[in-house]
Formats: structure tokens, sequence, C-alpha cells
């Protein structure tokens, strides 16, 4: 399988780590953008970070949008499907473990995330996301009984409605996902408190997922 997507594959520095922090940037960020972050939030862990193949206004995204707040939702079901392949293709490139994924995504790049989850279940099973909105409703039900997912919203988002945020936590749970969603008094932008939260919340045992079985690398 070929490595469709512009990335960075940055090794642990953790001997003992299982991790592989797949980290997914917002609007016109790149490849680059989110290592710092995911080096915060899961430090020692091996990251991949690929950059979004859609351009808005020259600015790389994961997938395209009609307006503000409204997706094309066809594309997302076609970007998901190619983001969860490039993730396949890169366990093996890499030599890591595919049940060692967990997305850290911000804004757009947290509701990629969200959409492999929904779609294509077992490829993304543990998930740090950041400003996030519902990306689509799934045509099918997806079994998200081994999934958890940490949710950092701001109560001031002028983006993402807080009704939004409460209602992608709630259609997560719906499909069995075990969701964290943690509050902060602040907009768009990140908070150091989130992040301490966030890293915390991978600390505290979900990082890995035994649901997923490692298949052998041909």
């Amino acid at each position: 399988m070929e490595l469709s997507f512009v990335h960075r594959f940055v090794t642990a520095t953790d001997p003992n780590s299982k991790a592989t922090i797949l980290v997914l940037h917002g609007t016109g960020g790149d490849e680059s953008d989110l290592i710092p972050l995911a080096q915060t939030i899961a430090p020692g862990d091996a990251i991949l970070s690929p950059r979004g193949k859609i351009l808005e206004n020259g600015m790389p995204r994961f997938f395209r949008r009609l307006r503000e707040g409204v997706f094309d939702e066809d594309d997302v079901r076609f970007r998901a499907g190619e983001l969860a392949d490039f993730v396949t293709a890169a366990a093996a490139a890499y030599d890591f473990d595919p049940a060692g994924v967990v997305a850290a995504g911000y804004s757009n790049g947290a509701n990629i995330a969200a959409a492999v989850m929904l779609l294509h279940p077992g490829v993304i099973s543990r998930a740090v996301l950041f400003r996030p909105m519902v990306p689509l409703q799934p045509d099918q039900r997806p079994d998200l009984a081994s999934a958890r997912v940490f949710i950092g919203a701001g109560r001031r988002d002028p983006i993402v409605p807080a009704a939004e945020t409460e209602r992608l936590a709630a259609l997560l749970r719906e499909y069995g996902a075990q969701v964290s969603l943690h509050w902060t008094d602040s907009g768009h932008g990140l908070a150091a408190e989130e992040l301490q939260a966030a890293r915390s919340w991978l600390a505290s045992g979900n990082r890995y997922s035994s649901a997923v079985k490692r298949a052998p690398l041909k």
C-alpha cells in the first residue's frame, strides 16, 4: 500500500512505548504543526503526522466543506477511507502496532479522526479530539465498544457551539465509546489546562487498545 500523504514520522524515544500518536492538524496546518503538541501530551511515543490533501484558499485541510460548519459529506467519506488506508500502510512501513494508534486531532483534524472512527471502526480506537464537531452521521451503526475518546472543548468557542460538542459526545457514546468531555473557559484556541488533562487521560491507561490484535507484517 502506498504512503499517499505527505507526512512526518518521529520514532519513539521511550523504548517501552507501544503507542503511535496520529497527529491531525487544523485548517492551515501541516505535517510539522502539531508535533510539539503530541510530544507534550504523549512524551516518548512515536508520532505519525500527515498533511491534509485538500486546499482551501491555499490552506491544507483533510476534507472539503461547503461553508463554515457545513461539510461535504461525500468527501468526508472518501477522505476518511483514504486516511484509514494510510494508517494501515504506515503501520507496515514503519513497523508499529496498529493497536497502539492514538489520534490527536485539532479542529478539522479532530473532525477527520472522528469520521475515521465512525466509518472505519478499529483503525482508530483511541482519540484525543480538540474542538471537534460531528463530521457526519454514519449509514451503518459502528461498534465502538472498545473505543476511548477525550474531547477538549472551549465554552467560549465561536466556531464550535457547545451543543455541537455535546452532540458528538452523545453520538460516540450511543455507539459504545467511553467519552471523557473536558471543558475549559476558552475559545477555539487550546489552553494549557486541557493539554495537561489530555496528558493525564492518556497516562491513565488510554494509550493502547488490547481489543485490536496486531496482524503479521508481510
